[in-house]
């Protein structure tokens, strides 16, 4: 049977969090919980010893510039050092209290990370630059006059130019959905320091020429849909911004006007609809629609712009930032916060190499045909991690000489996870319940569960926390009525925990209670039923392909079965006095099989299973997946005494009242 391909060394990493804020639900459920299942699977699958998982927090740019002076406003003493490095204490605490297994928690402006970062950041600027993929060009940028301030990204909202959009606002030059175009575009464009409407100057800046890699770029959709486990709203994001340049005018009162207009542009496929006087105007490069998009200005015809490669900036002027190097007369600048985030991780992954003494660095990972990287991000990311960032990486892999594609990063993005059936967002009306919180009503490992069976590989889903929704219309928040109702019912949160504090418990005490109660706590020497290894091969297999495939939610939806039918089979044996040593080794590999394939999710409980056990960690080792426990002991182990009414996978004190 044909068996999925795991790679010799692996990094793990995600999407950061801004290092101006505290963790909200959305960023420990929708990213750490699931890059932290698959890091802890390969560590097992292919060696501890060949994992980096790394993370950190996005400590830069003009966000957390407008966020530290708020708080400044509001009476805070200490330094823009001090504002993010007491955001990323308590990131790292929250992290740590879910059983995020991070190799490294980073942070971009804070040692020991800084200095590394700040060296390679340069280092990857000298040769893209040496290499011909920068071009220094004079664009337009936001100034705010009552404030004398040039403004960047953050400091500019409004909404996106860019047809069918629907993110939920548009900053300086590109939208939260990842949008990219020319500040002259946005649409109803205020500065977030005065509240004005900002003017604009013509400014210097370097852009990454992405442009150059569209053909690589598209042969990357080829091998990623070859390959087969891309999620589809994936490959279809990453279409659309691989589209050519066009122009999309609705609703023209003055049609004539605009058919001569479209004469005086550079040569473009023209689509009108004389009925609605429409038209889709397609380019063959980006220039040729800029030209166009003047003309279109000059003579007052509204029109948006369709999605497609555009340069992408990698400078700008925003004081906090990491400076950039000195060139061609340019010496006033310091990189944008997004495209140094995209290569954060790789200054994680050497800061965490130097910090354990180790001889190799991080291209012997990063950039290692027998190593691949897996990088979970949220939906609103594609365009950066997926066409820009990859851009990046091909032209890291085309100055040393190695074929573009060279293990690229693989991008699991992960859709919404709404509270309740809204968006919520730090900066909007409805606030995110922050994950620290949720700890006060739930376990860990409910958390855990519920948040990997979402399905987030397909569908946004709706986190309805009921036990954190009552409290705050207790404490009198302000919710949308839907939340209000049917709180007394079920708590869905608990769904896939009740597998573990319900099922699989009742499964593990009746083991151990049974065997203590027959065989003096040691297990009886007889052969597993066939049909028993069989069905436990089988989930193995299963399983197998659902983690190759980032399918967490399968992964839960295999155990609940495989669990509830070991009980099953267990209740109608288990009063056969005859029965009772068959059934009980039985069992006990069902125990085993699923402590193993459980112990990404619930790490805790499951170690809680093997102590029991005396067993050592070879239990996980995925070398021995089909092993039954006899092979890890002998004829005389003991087990631990289990003590009456010992618990497994614990249930929050506040569901026990």
């Amino acid at each position: 049977m044909k068996k999925p391909y795991f790679p010799k060394k692996a990094i793990v990493t995600n999407g950061m969090p801004y290092g101006n804020k505290p963790l909200h639900f959305g960023h420990v459920g929708g990213l750490f919980i699931h890059s932290d299942i698959y890091a802890r699977f390969l560590r097992v699958r292919i060696g501890k010893e060949n994992v980096i998982y790394v993370s950190g927090a996005d400590c830069y740019g003009s966000g957390t510039e407008v966020k530290f002076n708020e708080a400044k406003d509001g009476g805070y003493s200490g330094t823009i050092e001090d504002f993010v490095a007491d955001f990323h204490r308590e990131q790292k605490a929250v992290l740590d209290s879910y059983n995020v297994s991070l190799n490294l928690y980073a942070a971009s402006a804070l040692p020991p990370a800084a200095e590394i970062h700040h060296k390679l950041s340069e280092e990857f600027f000298e040769e893209w630059h040496e290499n011909g993929f920068l071009k220094l060009d004079e664009g337009e940028q936001f100034f705010d006059v009552e404030k004398n301030s040039v403004l960047n990204g953050r400091q500019v909202e409004g909404r996106c130019p860019i047809v069918g959009c629907r993110s939920e606002v548009a900053y300086a030059d590109e939208c939260s959905l990842g949008h990219q175009y020319s500040p002259h575009e946005l649409i109803a464009p205020k500065s977030v320091i005065s509240g004005t409407v900002p003017v604009l100057k013509p400014i210097k800046n370097w852009y990454f020429d992405l442009e150059c890699f569209e053909g690589a770029l598209k042969d990357r959709q080829v091998l990623q849909r070859e390959e087969g486990i891309s999620r589809k709203f994936l490959l279809s994001n990453i279409d659309d911004f691989l589209k050519k340049p066009a122009i999309l005018i609705s609703n023209q009162h003055d049609f004539e006007k605009l058919r001569t207009v479209c004469e005086q542009m550079p040569k473009h496929e023209a689509e009108f609809n004389e009925g609605k006087k429409s038209a889709t105007l397609v380019f063959n490069n980006l220039k040729d629609r800029e030209i166009s998009c003047k003309l279109l200005r000059g003579a007052e015809i509204r029109f948006r712009t369709g999605t497609t490669l555009t340069p992408f900036r990698l400078t700008g002027n925003v004081n906090w930032g990491i400076p950039a190097p000195k060139r061609e007369g340019v010496n006033d600048q310091t990189f944008w916060c997004w495209p140094e985030s995209l290569w954060a991780p790789i200054s994680f992954v050497q800061t965490y190499l130097e910090l354990e003494d180790r001889a190799d660095d991080w291209r012997d990972w990063w950039f290692n045909e027998e190593s691949r990287v897996y990088q979970f991000i949220g939906e609103d990311n594609i365009y950066f991690y997926s066409v820009a960032g990859i851009g990046l990486f091909m032209a890291i892999n085309e100055i040393e000489q190695r074929d573009m594609q060279t293990n690229l990063p693989i991008i699991i993005p992960n859709r919404h996870v709404f509270f309740g059936n809204s968006k919520a967002s730090s900066s909007g009306e409805l606030k995110p319940p922050q994950a620290a919180e949720l700890l006060e009503h739930y376990t860990v490992e409910q958390l855990r569960m519920h948040f990997a069976h979402m399905a987030l590989h397909g569908n946004s889903s709706s986190f309805f926390p009921k036990a954190v929704i009552k409290k705050y219309l207790q404490d009198g928040v302000s919710l949308p009525e839907s939340m209000a109702k049917n709180l007394d019912s079920f708590d869905a949160t608990l769904a896939e925990g009740n597998i573990l504090t319900n099922v699989y418990n009742r499964l593990v005490r009746s083991c151990f209670y049974t065997v203590q109660k027959y065989y003096d706590g040691k297990l009886p020497q007889i052969p597993i039923t066939p049909a028993i290894l069989e069905q436990a091969m089988a989930i193995i297999d299963n399983y197998e392909w659902a983690m190759y495939r980032f399918e967490f939610a399968k992964v839960i939806d295999l155990m609940d079965v495989y669990l509830r039918n070991a009980n099953k089979t267990w209740s109608a044996n288990i009063k056969d006095e005859s029965r009772i040593a068959q059934t009980l080794v039985d069992a006990f590999h069902e125990v085993r099989t699923a402590a193993t394939l459980l112990h990404p999710f619930a790490p805790d409980g499951t170690e809680r299973i093997r102590h029991y056990l005396n067993i050592d960690e070879r239990l996980w080792d995925w070398n021995f997946i089909d092993k039954p426990i006899d092979f890890f002991i002998t004829p005389e182990h003991d087990f631990v005494f289990l003590e009456p009414k010992v618990d497994f996978f614990h249930k929050h004190p506040s569901q026990l009242t």
